[in-house]
């Protein structure tokens, strides 16, 4: 149960509109619960986190068509550490945001997350308009400032947890989480657009294609995007509170002392690490293997992912989370396999994109069904304040993936990648069966 330090009778509702800070909450008592704030929290809450996977997956929308650019030469592995770098920033960030919710509330930490976000927005705006490529630390460093957008993650999603009953958290936060992976598939979408046509009559750059040349503004999908990240400052500022639960770093580190937590970890490193990793080198993966002509159709990856991890909250209120994780683990093995399939089969003109697309597809699809599962898991295995508190540490630990796809791939052959996915998520399978879903399972969720 989450309550505040003050002895005020006042309902929730009286006081709510003039402070930040809100009394006598507890979502689990239908007397100090108030649904309009808790779903207007949501929502901005959301659409900030929808901007922070749009920032997240900047660089990784834009790095394969730098290489085609004059005076931009980036080699494959190049190419890699870049796209490895926001996962690398963002996995360390999760693990300091996973710690702001009780420390300074919701409200402060998306209003300075929504203002830290704007520098890597303004600083790709401007590197990509630069003539020649600039130095390769000034990229790995917007790069790294790019991990900002995946590190709130793990502040967003535990403080949303807060002001929910545990009777409808896996809707809410799989709406949350499912519509803030929408970021990925929209810069992934946008980019390819948006570097076609001019906007306030700034120059493009030269692009040169297998079919011919063509001029570019990769400066655009900065320029889209930075108004929105305004909006996103002035909705935090104005509209949200903050539920007043304290706890300092101490406190919160008792996480560590219960199996479970390393369990869920495990089990959410198979689906958002795999969600995350394979989106952000989805890209690169179609340029080298199909070619640069492949690369418009990066966005469904995500796309599929974020629908089903938004529409499978319900059921997993309704069935439990365990079977689900124990469901997406079998599928995304059989979906590896398929990929796995493709890529040992091909002939002398290399690997169907039929059979290779069906594979990622798939695999995006299981991985959704596991990260909305596992997210509804963890608030009915720990109570409030430590389920925030798993919640913002598997965070940070799968938000790694990017950052290890884009390492597997460039040193490992994607038989080997996709052959250690399939071991790893049938290992992770029969971790949920037992512990989770089967019946008398000890933590049955």
């Amino acid at each position: 149960m989450v309550t505040t330090d003050t002895t005020a009778t006042t309902p929730v509702g009286f006081r709510q509109a003039f402070r930040k800070d809100l009394e006598n909450w507890d979502p689990n008592c239908p007397h100090s619960w108030n649904s309009k704030v808790a779903w207007s929290t949501l929502w901005v809450t959301t659409f900030n986190l929808v901007l922070a996977f749009i920032i997240w997956y900047l660089p990784g929308a834009l790095v394969p068509t730098l290489g085609t650019l004059t005076g931009w030469n980036l080699s494959d592995t190049q190419s890699y550490w870049l796209l490895a770098m926001p996962g690398l920033s963002g996995g360390i960030l999760r693990l300091v945001w996973m710690t702001l919710p009780p420390m300074v509330g919701t409200r402060k930490m998306l209003v300075l997350s929504t203002l830290l976000m704007l520098i890597p927005f303004l600083g790709w705006t401007w590197v990509v308009t630069l003539p020649q490529q600039p130095a390769y630390g000034l990229l790995l460093a917007l790069a790294l400032a790019a991990g900002i957008g995946g590190g709130v993650f793990s502040g967003y999603m535990p403080s949303t947890s807060y002001f929910f009953p545990k009777s409808r958290q896996g809707t809410a936060l799989g709406l949350q989480a499912g519509i803030g992976n929408f970021g990925v598939s929209i810069v992934q979408f946008v980019v390819p657009w948006a570097i076609g046509f001019s906007m306030f009559g700034i120059a493009g750059q030269i692009s040169r294609t297998t079919s011919g040349e063509q001029e570019v503004w990769l400066q655009n999908p900065g320029l889209i995007f930075i108004p929105f990240a305004v909006i996103g400052f002035i909705l935090a500022w104005t509209m949200l509170k903050s539920v007043p639960m304290k706890s300092n770093i101490k406190q919160q580190f008792d996480i560590f002392n219960n199996k479970h937590t390393w369990l869920m970890t495990m089990q959410y490193v198979l689906t958002f690490g795999i969600f995350s990793g394979l989106a952000g080198t989805f890209g690169m993966l179609l340029k080298s293997q199909f070619g640069p002509e492949y690369i418009k159709w990066v966005f469904l990856g995500a796309l599929v992912g974020s629908l089903v991890r938004m529409s499978w909250g319900p059921l997993c209120d309704r069935f439990g989370g365990g079977i689900w994780t124990f469901v997406a683990g079998v599928g995304m093995a059989v979906s590896a396999g398929v990929v796995l399939y493709g890529q040992v089969s091909a002939g002398a003109d290399g690997p169907s994109f039929a059979v290779f697309m069906t594979g990622m597809l798939m695999i995006f699809f299981f991985a959704g069904i596991g990260n909305a599962s596992t997210f509804k898991q963890m608030p009915m295995i720990f109570n409030a304040r430590q389920a925030g508190g798993v919640i913002g540490w598997t965070a940070g630990i799968a938000a790694f993936g990017p950052f290890l796809f884009s390492i597997a791939f460039s040193y490992l052959s994607r038989e080997m990648v996709f052959s250690i996915v399939i071991i790893y998520a049938l290992a992770c399978a029969a971790t949920s069966w037992h512990f989770y879903a089967r019946p008398g399972a000890e933590a049955k969720s």
